[in-house]
């Protein structure tokens, strides 16, 4: 991933030559990231929620960190969502309602 004037390319929308950050409201970063679980990629999500201060991203580091193994680790973020913790067997469920909660 590239980057123009220090801004994430995953977060750049380039226009006359300037770069605007997507507002957390808009969802677009936190789409990609539910993008990236679906693929198993849960580095990359990592890095894009990490950044989030939003009860949604707190979800979707609990479950970033589901599927990296560190449960103890992902029940911390799925309280701070203000979620109960499902398990690691429903992990995959956990994406497919984080994936309709982003396309609303």
């Amino acid at each position: 991933m590239g980057s123009f004037d220090g801004v994430p390319a995953i977060w750049q929308d380039v226009r006359g030559g300037h770069a605007s950050v997507k507002t957390p409201e808009s969802g677009d970063a936190l789409t990609k990231a539910v993008e990236f679980l679906e693929a198993g990629a849960w580095q990359q999500a990592h890095e894009i929620v990490q950044a989030e201060r939003s009860n949604l991203a707190a979800w979707l580091h609990g479950i970033v960190h589901t599927l990296e193994g560190d449960l103890d680790n992902a029940r911390y973020w799925y309280r701070r969502a203000g979620r109960d913790f499902p398990g690691r067997e429903a992990v995959q469920q956990e994406i497919a309602a984080a994936r309709r909660k982003v396309t609303r």
